[in-house]
């Protein structure tokens, strides 16, 4: 018998108006899966043209609605927004869904969207120092009554954040990423959750540092969740699961995560993944998360794993 693990849907919003979205997180309900995870991108990297609603306006919408399912973004791009705004607009959104926020947070990759929108692109070292400030600022927003920090790229004085979220301190934090010196240590001192990057030949060797980090900080390793974005490619039988993977393997940048074939094989690949230290899955079903491939999961995957 595996671990418990629990599994989320990574669904982006390109393409998809409110009440389609609507519709999908309760099917994803329905199936039994933990959390729904948007995009934040302005327009679409591989379809720009498609329509994109932007992630925090359909956050609120989502989280507007009646249920038990847990909402986030994977992840949102710090460069996008004031940290003292976005700490408002989190504990918000945390508050219109009852506790059911999830924050994940990145430092910003898409530079055709930074050109477009008119934001600055700065270096990986200025994007992972503003990162790590904007993180000192929602903490402090979120438990501190009359909270003020004065940092290199980032202020605030006094910033009330009435009401704060339901969910105390504050909710969970996933941040991504991998690099050694930087990243790992931000993941290790602020993070609930690492979000690995899938199919890494150097895991062990990642965990290994991210280990030595939490040391340095004084942090127990074990209160730190690892979870990994999948892309799933899966069918009823071998021939319907190769047809999935036709498409799949098309899905740049995510074909290089996916888990591949019927329940029993997809099952055998998760397996691997759990034995590695993995305790959550967002995935992202090739053929767009129908009901039908829903069901199919939660009714032959996910009860391995309960």
């Amino acid at each position: 018998m595996a671990a418990k693990v629990e599994f989320g849907i990574f669904s982006p919003q390109a393409g998809m108006n409110l009440p389609a979205m609507i519709e999908r997180v309760k099917n994803a309900e329905r199936s039994g899966f933990h959390a729904v995870w948007l995009v934040d991108h302005v327009f679409s990297p591989a379809y720009p043209e498609l329509d994109h609603l932007e992630c925090l306006a359909l956050l609120s919408a989502l989280a507007a609605q009646p249920g038990k399912i847990r909402l986030g973004v994977l992840v949102l791009c710090n460069s996008f927004r004031n940290p003292s705004l976005l700490a408002k607009a989190l504990a918000s959104i945390d508050q219109i869904s009852g506790g059911r926020l999830e924050i994940g947070l990145g430092a910003g990759w898409a530079e055709r969207e930074y050109h477009a929108y008119g934001y600055e692109f700065p270096s990986i070292g200025v994007r992972l120092k503003q990162l790590e400030e904007t993180l000192q600022i929602l903490k402090a927003m979120f438990t501190q009554p009359h909270p003020s920090f004065t940092g290199q790229y980032f202020r605030i004085a006094d910033a009330l954040n009435n009401p704060r979220p339901v969910q105390q301190p504050y909710p969970p934090i996933t941040i991504g990423g991998s690099g050694e010196k930087v990243m790992l240590r931000i993941v290790a001192q602020y993070a609930d959750r690492w979000n690995c990057p899938s199919a890494y030949r150097d895991f062990n060797h990642k965990v290994a540092v991210l280990k030595e980090h939490c040391r340095a900080v004084g942090r127990d390793f074990n209160t730190l969740q690892v979870s990994e974005q999948v892309l799933v490619c899966m069918g009823k039988d071998e021939a319907e699961a190769a047809e999935k993977w036709k498409f799949g393997q098309k899905m740049k940048p995510f074909a290089h995560t996916a888990v591949r074939g019927t329940p029993k094989q997809i099952v055998e690949q998760l397996q691997e993944r759990v034995a590695r230290g993995v305790s959550m899955f967002m995935c992202y079903f090739s053929d767009q998360a129908p009901p039908d491939t829903l069901e199919l999961f939660a009714r032959e995957v996910m009860p391995v794993f309960a």
